[in-house]
């Protein structure tokens, strides 16, 4: 059985290595690090069965709003729901600090992940041309606005 929990410095290898495996341009450790002792308006989660981190994902406070700053699930266990169950936790918890709507960015490519934001009642708003790097892609902006 998996546990969904704040993440911690001592998870930082292993979200890392989950980073590398699934970013063209990823997140260093100090950038984790970074995050979690010195941003006060961000919140990172992580999904964690015996030991092993299967997914994380990121979301930063601003002026009453969140923005979801990276979703990953480890290659192998994709596909069985914990990139919806970290987007899902993320939003609790946004919701229980008092934020009313939630963005995000997704590769224009990346069908499965669209897929996924609008089942959780995203919907595209916009685009960042040339947002991504290696290869450039642009990103679709994505919201989810609570009533």
């Amino acid at each position: 059985m998996y546990l969904v929990r704040e993440m911690e410095l001592a998870d930082i290898k292993q979200v890392h290595a989950i980073e590398v495996s699934t970013f063209t341009t990823p997140w260093s450790e100090a950038s984790f690090r970074e995050e979690l002792e010195g941003n006060k308006h961000s919140l990172y989660v992580v999904i964690e069965e015996e030991g092993e981190i299967l997914a994380y994902g990121g979301l930063w406070s601003i002026v009453g709003e969140g923005h979801i700053t990276n979703i990953a699930v480890k290659k192998g266990f994709r596909g069985r729901g914990f990139g919806k169950k970290v987007t899902e936790t993320l939003i609790e918890e946004g919701k229980g600090k008092g934020l009313r709507a939630f963005t995000l960015e997704v590769r224009r490519s990346n069908k499965i992940a669209i897929s996924l934001y609008e089942g959780l009642g995203f919907v595209k708003a916009g685009l960042r041309l040339s947002f991504y790097d290696k290869p450039k892609e642009d990103a679709i902006i994505m919201w989810k606005r609570l009533r």
